[in-house]
C-alpha cells in the first residue's frame, strides 16, 4: 500500500503558523486562528511549544496582541517544513495519480468505457490526467459548489442534473470532500456500487483534508 507521512499534517500546521508570523506584525491569537480555520486552544499550544522549542520570542502590545518573532532557529525550521511540505505534496501527487490509474485499467478490463466524476478541485485534475492514460471517456462532470463552470472543456453539472443515472460508474474526485459527495450520490439514488474512489486515496482523504484546503 502506498503511505505518507503521518505526520504531515500537523507539520504543515506549523508551517503555517511560522507563515504567518514571520512578519513580526503584532497579531492576536484569535486572528491567527481565524487566518487559519484551526482551534484557537491549538494556537496557543502551538505558539507555547515554538516558545518552548527557541522558534520564536514574544513581544507585548496593547489589548491582547503580540509580535512573534522568530528566532534564528525559527527560521531554520520554518525553511525545514516548507522544504517537507514540498515533498509530502509530491508524494501525494504520485499517490493519487497511480491509484486513479489503477481504479480505471481495472474497469477498463471489466469492458467500462464511460465514466463520470463527481468533485472539481487539484485531485480531479490528477484524475483526468490518468483518465488520459486508460483509454476511457470522461462522460460528465459533476460538483454543486462550481456548476456552470468548465474542467477540462466540459460545462460542469450539479449531480441532481446527471443524465444516464445507473448507466456510467461514478468515481469520487476529490479527496477533502468524498465522504460528502458519496452521501449525497447515495441520496440522489444512485448505487453504492456505482461510486468509486481508490482503496488506498480513502487512507488519505483524512490525512489531506486540512492541507488541501490551505493550498
Amino acid at each position: 500500500m502506498n503511505t505518507l507521512n503521518n505526520g504531515a499534517p500537523d507539520d504543515y500546521k506549523a508551517f503555517q503558523l511560522l507563515s504567518e508570523v514571520a512578519d513580526e506584525q503584532p497579531v492576536s491569537q484569535r486572528e491567527l486562528a481565524k487566518r487559519l480555520g484551526i482551534a484557537l486552544g491549538l494556537v496557543n499550544s502551538y505558539l507555547k511549544n515554538f516558545v518552548t522549542k527557541g522558534y520564536i520570542r514574544i513581544k507585548n502590545y496593547p489589548h491582547n496582541r503580540y509580535a512573534y518573532l522568530l528566532t534564528p532557529n525559527g527560521m531554520a525550521e520554518k525553511a525545514r517544513l516548507a522544504y517537507q511540505h514540498v515533498n509530502y505534496f509530491t508524494s501525494l501527487y504520485t499517490v493519487t495519480r497511480q491509484d486513479y490509474l489503477a481504479l480505471f485499467r481495472g474497469l477498463a478490463e471489466r469492458g467500462v468505457t464511460q465514466v463520470d466524476f463527481c468533485g472539481v478541485d487539484e485531485v480531479a485534475e490528477i484524475a483526468w490526467m490518468s483518465l488520459q492514460e486508460s483509454g476511457l471517456e470522461l462522460v460528465e462532470i459533476m460538483d454543486d459548489d462550481s456548476c456552470g463552470g468548465q474542467f477540462m472543456g466540459q460545462v460542469i453539472v450539479s449531480p441532481g442534473q446527471r443524465s444516464g443515472v445507473g448507466v456510467r460508474p461514478v468515481v469520487i474526485t476529490s479527496l477533502k470532500r468524498a465522504a460528502q459527495l458519496k452521501t449525497q450520490l447515495l441520496d440522489l439514488g444512485l448505487r453504492n456500487d456505482m461510486i468509486l474512489f481508490p482503496v488506498n486515496c480513502c487512507d488519505l482523504a483524512d490525512e489531506t483534508d486540512a492541507l488541501l484546503v490551505r493550498t
